[in-house]
């Protein structure tokens, strides 16, 4: 690519091709520079005076409610052509539906409205009339195909085109970075050993569409500046829909009333039925037009296929076919997914590890052992219901325990803290070397002013002056009590949610306590007792703890559905000024209601349950001793093994659920609406047809991409120490997610509107805020859920003997009690012990605490072992807390944010901009100094004398 467009330094600095100017309007509705700055579409009438009122005899020509012969667009085709107005009733089969052109093959389809005409729709139609008339005003080519050319015979498509003027004034207001000199730093030196990653490469087409270029925002008034080889081309499909529907948003649609503006208005009311850019071809197949890119057929072949789960991710194209936001979060999520390979493969090392061991595990063999654990009569563990059991029928789920809780549990906690730092370092260097790579550096959130939303500027009924940037702003008048009652209004209702999270989650416990009573009284004599291999799993205890996460999952699905409608209700009615405060604010709202919803469950079990039960005939109840429902204990084998189950029923279950929603329901509804077009051939289903029967990808679609991610971040750092497992779980979904969304984006939805994003914005924060919770949480889970402490206090400071040894344990960590001293509407009825049980030989029972028996000074207080445990507990969390603490700070300063070569690379860039702009405003100074030597009176501009007028216009000219 040359720089420039081939032209001398002394020729002129903007050239138009455009007929109309034989009309003899001056200055063709170009702007100065200072006029610029005051830009802002306010109505119609202020969009005539930013673009070239050139456009509009193009405009004309290609109107979709006229037939008329233009024998001035004809002049203006380099071949000769029949006028697209001629095209009414055009054979289909003569054309292929499948191309993005308008009818005169060479205007490209930038964005298609659809509607339909409405037997009582005049309204509809009024709307549509000034809104497109309004649309040819600020310079959009327009074409419209009849419902009769429409595969169900009422659906009109209107096909928009921006023609290169208008693309020029809002890359300019946009701030759009164009390519100005080839990139001269050399390229880095291949990786050592990079041929062992062969087998994961893309094809370098595909890994790299576009050459290395330095960047600078664009300038109308500097358009020789810049490299740009075809105007055509310069700005891809991404960025023109981009600046289509920025245009779209703020077009007015009633000549009464000019707060009446937008497509999203016009949508919510049914004057149109969808807006959308199309894809460039179909996904299984090439383009049959050589101009057209293919690169929908380049991202299904090479990355939306699960047979491809093994290759990286065509970042580059799918940052140029969806833009900067959509790409952004593919390299988030790609860049987790590699992560999480490492903490799998730790935590499938630690779940070995607990294999490897079974058979060192002491007190699980005399649990086990008939004549230890199989003599041991444990109290009941619900009133009248519960009859004495043995510690032997825990046989089975304290082995299950000692899988995830062992000494390697303690290490893969202290590893997953400092490995989500390292996660979130090494993220902050990849978006960083992105943030270069996709001319983002300069991209602050000021810029976003310019992208106000179109509901805040509606509301906007005054102007001030921005302190930063000395322009004037459109503020929402509102005074401080309207803006804390908004805000207090906000935050109630968030509130109000909450607690309706935590009183279902109350209500679920109340039915672990109730139920549990009724699942001893039935199961004792059920026959699964008898199941040779699953037998002596299915336990009160397990039915219990297993229906009880099932409903509480079903609750959360229910309140998520209910909640994410009350949040964006609530996000509007605060009017945030840009789309990104939008977003953040929507966030912040979801996430705390997401955080409460999925994870209250995780954190009773882990913190909660069998903390608060007294001892028997002291037991502590839930509502009060009237209530009958005492509070739930752990079994001697812990906690640790509940919190397991619930933390994957949870997990798992949003995973299959999100996969199911993300990827067969847009499916199902595709087959649905298309059924009866899938057997037609190609031409005659047009290619706006067939993204018209798409599904439509929301704005906040992203948004729920990154929350569910967030979600299960959550769950592999707050309570892995439960689960080493996890990792390994979410490794496995997020391989399936990158190509289920990849496919879902390629296949079932509509091209998104192309929308920019420096970063993940608000979901890094609180990822940060995860990382340093889930210290904290996985300290208190080996402390307090775990059995860790106790018996590595037992080991050291009460095991018998001189000999560490694990050995009589079990028996230290029962507390006995005299079954006499329960009171007599606490014990278990007629019919609810079992056949073993003899009340006149056994007269007391165990419990799992540490306390003094019957007949001690201190009768069933606390021991001095139990303080001793206790203050253990809290030394370890202090410990490991500042050790995790010390090691991420210290990894968190080691590591830079942004990579060396990219900081060499930035300065590089600004500093060529400055010197390439001194030597270009030099040049253009002297260019001026000549013409104004030449002709001081007057300013001309020159024409050619034959072919399309060419009009040539200097700096001065444009005052």
């Amino acid at each position: 690519m040359n720089r420039g467009t081939g032209k001398s330094s002394d020729e002129t600095l903007i050239e138009m091709n455009r007929t109309a100017w034989s009309s003899g309007e001056e200055n063709n509705g170009f702007h100065t520079s200072s006029d610029k700055e005051s830009f802002h579409l306010e109505n119609a009438a202020s969009m005539v005076s930013v673009v070239s009122e050139c456009t509009s005899t193009v405009s004309v020509c290609s109107s979709h409610s006229s037939v008329i012969e233009c024998e001035q667009c004809e002049r203006e085709h380099t071949e000769p052509q029949q006028h697209l107005s001629s095209f009414k009733g055009v054979d289909k089969q003569q054309q292929s539906k499948d191309a993005v052109y308008f009818r005169d093959g060479v205007r490209r389809i930038d964005f298609v409205l659809s509607y339909i005409d409405d037997k009582d729709g005049e309204k509809k139609q009024d709307r549509r009339k000034e809104f497109e008339t309004n649309l040819q005003k600020a310079g959009l080519d327009l074409e419209t195909e009849d419902k009769s050319e429409s595969e169900d015979g009422k659906t009109y498509f209107l096909k928009i085109h921006v023609p290169w003027e208008v693309l020029a004034t809002y890359a300019d207001v946009l701030k759009i970075k164009v390519p100005f000199k080839a990139n001269d730093i050399p390229a880095k030196k291949e990786v050592p050993m990079g041929w062992l990653f062969t087998p994961y490469r893309l094809p370098d087409h595909v890994m790299n569409p576009e050459p290395d270029y330095f960047t600078y925002t664009f300038d109308k008034s500097k358009i020789d500046f810049f490299l740009i080889e075809d105007k055509e081309t310069l700005f891809p499909p991404s960025t023109r829909n981009r600046i289509v529907y920025y245009v779209l948003s703020r077009i007015p649609y009633s000549k009464d009333d000019k707060d009446k503006k937008g497509i999203k208005r016009l949508l919510n009311n049914g004057t149109y039925t969808s807006a959308f850019p199309l894809h460039d071809c179909r996904y299984w197949a090439k383009s049959r037009d050589s101009n057209c890119e293919s690169e929908r057929y380049s991202l299904y072949k090479h990355w939306a296929r699960f047979s491809r789960f093994y290759k990286e991710q065509p970042l580059n194209l799918i940052r140029k076919y969806y833009g900067e936001k959509i790409g952004i979060y593919f390299a988030w999520l790609g860049f987790y997914t590699e992560m999480l390979s490492y903490a799998a493969v730790v935590g499938l090392l630690c779940f070995i590890y607990g294999v490897a061991t079974f058979d060192n595990n002491i007190w699980s063999k005399e649990i086990c052992n008939e004549t230890i654990g199989g003599q041991i009569v444990m109290c009941p563990l619900c009133d009248k219901k519960c009859g004495y059991w043995k510690l032997s029928t825990t046989c089975s789920s304290s082995w299950q325990s000692y899988l995830f809780d062992n000494t390697a549990t303690v290490f893969f906690a202290i590893f997953m803290g400092i490995w989500v730092t390292l996660f979130l370092e090494f993220w902050k260097r990849r978006q960083a070397r992105l943030e270069y790579e996709w001319d983002l550096v300069d991209y602050e959130e000021e810029q976003q002013q310019l992208q106000l939303r179109p509901e805040y500027e509606i509301k906007c009924t005054s102007r001030r002056l921005n302190n930063v940037t000395q322009e004037q702003e459109w503020v929402l008048d509102q005074t401080p009590a309207d803006k804390a009652g908004r805000f207090i209004l906000c935050w109630t209702t968030v509130v109000l949610w909450i607690s309706l999270i935590i009183a279902s989650i109350v209500g679920v416990i109340a039915y672990r306590l109730a139920v549990f009573a009724a699942f001893a009284s039935i199961m004792k004599d059920s026959p699964t007792n008898k199941l040779d291999v699953v037998g002596s799993l299915i336990t009160p205890q397990f039915a219990t703890s297993v229906t009880a996460s099932c409903i509480n999952f079903v609750i959360i699905m229910i309140l998520n559905f209910l909640y994410e409608r009350v949040a964006i209700k609530i996000t509007d009615m605060e009017v945030p000024k840009t789309h990104v405060e939008y977003e953040n604010k929507l966030t912040v709202k979801m996430f705390l209601f997401q955080f409460v919803n999925y994870y209250s469950s995780c954190f009773y079990v882990a913190f909660f349950k069998g903390k608060f039960v007294g001892y028997p005939g002291n037991y502590a109840y839930m509502f009060g001793e009237w209530s009958g429902l005492r509070n739930e204990e752990c079994e001697p084998g812990g906690c640790l093994i509940e919190l397991t189950t619930q933390l994957v029923i949870v997990m798992v279950g949003k995973q299959v659920w999100g996969n199911i929603q993300e990827a067969l329901v847009p499916w199902l509804r595709n087959w649905w609406v298309s059924r009866s077009a899938r057997n037609h051939p190609e031409s005659l289903y047009s290619r706006w047809e067939q993204d018209h029967d798409l599904q439509t990808f929301s704005q906040l679609g992203l948004f729920y991409e990154y929350l569910e991610m967030v979600i299960q971040f959550g769950f592999i750092t707050l309570f892995v120490a439960s689960f080493p497992l996890a990792p390994l779980l979410a490794l496995m979904n997020n391989i399936l997610e990158v190509r289920v969304d990849a496919w879902k984006f390629t296949t079932q939805f509509r091209r998104p509107v192309a929308a920019k994003a420096h970063s993940i914005g608000a979901w890094e924060e609180i990822l940060n805020m995860i990382a340093v919770f889930s210290v904290v949480t996985n300290a208190f889970i080996v402390s307090f859920t775990s059995d860790m402490i106790p018996r590595l206090v037992y080991l050291y400071a009460y095991s018998p003997g001189t000999e560490l040894t694990m050995a009589g344990y079990i028996n230290n960590s029962l507390s006995i009690f005299n079954i006499s001293g329960i009171p007599v509407e606490n014990r278990p009825e007629d019919g609810e012990n079992p056949d073993w049980y003899d009340s006149t030989n056994i007269t007391t029972c165990r419990y799992r605490d540490y306390r003094y028996p019957s007949g001690h000074e201190k009768q069933y207080s606390h021991t001095m072992q139990f303080w001793h445990i206790l203050a253990a507990k809290l030394a370890f969390i202090i410990i490991m807390e500042h050790v995790v603490f010390v090691v991420k700070f210290f990894v968190a300063w080691l590591i830079p944010d942004v990579p060396s070569d990219v900081k060499a690379r930035v300065k590089r860039e600004r500093y060529l901009i400055q010197e390439y702009l001194h030597d270009y405003e030099l040049e253009k100074l002297k260019i001026q100094l000549s013409q104004n030597a030449q002709s001081i009176d007057q300013c001309t501009c020159p024409t050619t004398g034959s072919t399309p007028m060419k009009v040539e216009m200097l700096s001065d000219c444009l005052s």
